[in-house]
């Protein structure tokens, strides 16, 4: 084997190492979205019930971050998960956690009020890239073309990306977590089903 070969493989397998490293390192962020049933002081946990009616419960830590749909920068809290959200059972959040096993830590969650959210579920008929819209056949067979937001997330299995930053796919069965704003439904949260 010449040095050249040798020096190769090495570097082969250190690339193997440091993937191996860094996926057993770094946890995977997910996203659900729905409505606040329960903040849990003591067992500082929180509880959110989804479109489809699974309440997800994720402890918070004192880095979890939480912030209101329209804040800036420096208007997000760290750690006043269970003041921030005293007394407003049933608001539309984003939560972004972590899993463990069967424990969820939430990393940030985003307030946006109640009755914010409309639920949709459908198929993907249209991606337009330069529009930044994705039209999406409903279980009714209305087709609905939905904006993008600013700050979309999107669940995927491989974990939470920016809206700005994922293709959704033509057939792709979706939920859609949107608002209404100016005549146009924009996205919030976008998941595969």
């Amino acid at each position: 084997m010449t040095s050249l070969q040798w020096m190769s493989k090495l570097l082969l397998i250190l690339c193997a190492m440091a993937a191996l490293a860094v996926a057993y390192d770094t946890d995977v962020v997910h996203a659900v979205a729905g409505g606040v049933t329960k903040v849990d002081k003591e067992a500082k946990t929180i509880a959110v019930k989804t479109a489809d009616g699974t309440e997800h419960v994720f402890h918070y830590t004192e880095k979890t971050t939480v912030r209101g749909a329209h804040a800036t920068a420096k208007d997000v809290k760290t750690g006043a998960l269970d003041t921030y959200f005293a007394g407003k059972e049933g608001t539309h959040v984003i939560v972004r956690y972590t899993e463990k096993g069967a424990d969820k830590t939430a990393s940030s969650v985003d307030d946006f009020g109640k009755d914010a959210f409309k639920v949709s579920h459908g198929t993907v008929t249209k991606v337009d890239k330069t529009a930044h819209t994705v039209a999406i056949k409903g279980e009714d067979g209305a087709e609905t073309t939905y904006d993008w937001g600013k700050d979309a997330t999107v669940d995927t299995e491989h974990g939470v990306v920016k809206g700005s930053q994922y293709v959704a796919k033509e057939g792709d069965k979706v939920v859609v977590h949107y608002t209404e704003d100016a005549g146009k439904k924009v996205v919030h949260f976008f998941k595969g089903m």
